[in-house]
């Protein structure tokens, strides 16, 4: 499976280069196969796999089993999607939010199966699930090319993948799982939907932001009061122009975050925002 590039992201092909958090998860989620094939399968899946029966005394489970897979193709399969799908959705947010996203669409997939199936789960696909999600809710006319040679769009791919695993979601529910963690599937679905449109990644780093231009405004102009309307503040800002214009680019990009989410931003300005973060850090 690869992608090429369409409005709103860069073009990638096969060499493509992990960013940093993801090429961690690749590591970690090879590294813990070459374990399972060492150490006796009973052993790995009874004190890393997610069993709700279990979870006083296994506690770590709901995290461990994201990096346990049932075999070579059940890893390859998963590790395809997010080398693919995972670099330009890091790329937007950052490493740590990635992360916290990635865990959370993993413990989704933790929490739908308590619910409809109490069953013993293995497998990053919850997690990765959810990548796939985010990248089709970014880049929904994205083309990915399945085998290499099949163009499906990204909305497409996904909205199959999602009604593949609730069909056989309801085939475990009347007795017919196969061995799939389909409720796990659905429940990163579900978790990265819920995830993306509550935008909750956008509240920090608003905040931050927010706070960064209000720190840099009272050092531009000394002595300005932190009650001072917009207006005044801008006029005062005049007197250092380099950095009033650059601030006021920053005043239109939060409005926009404001009233259309973080996917909303276009590479200029993400980058805008990257370049004012990092002077504020350096200061």
């Amino acid at each position: 499976m690869s992608y090429q590039g369409s409005q709103g992201f860069n073009s990638f092909g096969i060499g493509l280069k992990p960013t940093p958090m993801v090429k961690r998860l690749l590591i970690a989620n090879v590294v813990v196969f070459a374990v399972q094939l060492v150490l006796p399968t009973a052993f790995m899946h009874d004190w890393f796999a997610f069993q709700p029966q279990r979870i006083v005394f296994r506690p770590w489970g709901p995290f461990t089993y994201m990096f346990l897979h049932g075999g070579i193709m059940h890893l390859v399969g998963n590790m395809i999607f997010l080398f693919f799908l995972g670099p330009p959705i890091e790329a937007r947010w950052g490493e740590r939010e990635f992360l916290k996203f990635y865990i959370i669409c993993g413990l989704g997939g933790v929490a739908l199966s308590v619910v409809f199936m109490p069953a013993s789960i293995i497998g990053a696909s919850a997690a990765v699930y959810g990548v796939m999600l985010a990248f089709a809710m970014n880049w929904p006319n994205a083309p990915i090319y399945v085998l290499g040679i099949f163009p499906v769009l990204a909305k497409y791919l996904v909205a199959f993948m999602g009604v593949f695993a609730l069909l056989g979601a309801q085939g475990s529910a009347t007795g017919g799982a196969g061995g799939v963690a389909h409720f796990a599937h659905l429940g990163g679905l579900l978790a990265a939907w819920i995830y993306m449109k509550a935008d909750w990644r956008t509240k920090a780093p608003l905040e931050g932001f927010k706070k960064a231009q209000k720190k840099r405004r009272l050092a531009i102009v000394p002595g300005e009061e932190s009650s001072a309307d917009e207006q005044g503040s801008r006029r005062a800002r005049r007197k250092v122009p380099e950095e009033s214009a650059l601030y006021d680019q920053v005043d239109a990009v939060l409005d926009k975050i404001s009233a259309e989410g973080m996917s909303a931003l276009t590479t200029e300005e993400l980058a805008l925002l990257d370049e004012v973060s990092r002077k504020h850090r350096s200061n």
